[in-house]
């Protein structure tokens, strides 16, 4: 098991499947480990992040771990926290933000990679493309409508608004989200670790 684990890690951080439609080349991001209990089902790793090759190294990053009540200690031990976005590398910007994420990654690395996390207890479920991928049918109309019923889903998986500096006008237009969600998904999280 170990081995096949090893195996599959290396061959992620070597992926080269959508080379050329990346801007600034691949640079796979992502932390995995079979012992971690939460699993971050994200988008796609930023231009900053892509520099630094950490996930969540940025403001969205900070707001996430608030949210998660964690350390960036705890956030960044793998043993307890593994983080699969959606697109593995940078996947450029466009008109109103960064580009989607590459489809590629999530057919091609995800199934064989969740096949090897199998202490997940939690996964947060973040943003529109992780929600179309993860909560497949039983998303509602839209992200809103989603997380409004995130009861729904739990405790097993938790969908979230992405929580890039973007988003502030959504979550003051939700207070519930805060109010309401936040507290308990910070319980969830000491529970775990």
């Amino acid at each position: 098991m170990k081995n096949k684990f090893c195996t599959l890690l290396r061959d992620v951080r070597n992926c080269r499947i959508c080379e050329s439609f990346l801007p600034l080349g691949p640079n796979p991001v992502l932390q995995i480990n079979p012992k971690a209990q939460i699993l971050i089902a994200g988008q796609a790793p930023g231009k900053r992040v892509h520099e630094t090759g950490i996930p969540f190294d940025d403001p969205s990053g900070d707001r996430l771990r608030d949210w998660m009540g964690i350390s960036k200690e705890v956030f960044y031990d793998e043993k307890k926290i593994a983080i699969l976005p959606m697109g593995f590398c940078y996947p450029g910007t466009g008109k109103s933000g960064d580009l989607p994420p590459r489809p590629e990654c999530a057919e091609h690395w995800h199934k064989k990679i969740l096949q090897q996390l199998t202490n997940i207890q939690l996964t947060l479920v973040i943003g529109q493309y992780a929600m179309k991928y993860y909560l497949r049918d039983t998303k509602c109309k839209n992200l809103t409508e989603t997380v409004k019923n995130w009861e729904m889903y739990w405790p097993t998986i938790l969908p979230l608004p992405h929580p890039s500096p973007r988003n502030n006008i959504w979550l003051k237009k939700n207070a519930w989200f805060e109010q309401e969600l936040l507290p308990e998904l910070k319980k969830r999280i000491i529970k775990l670790i």
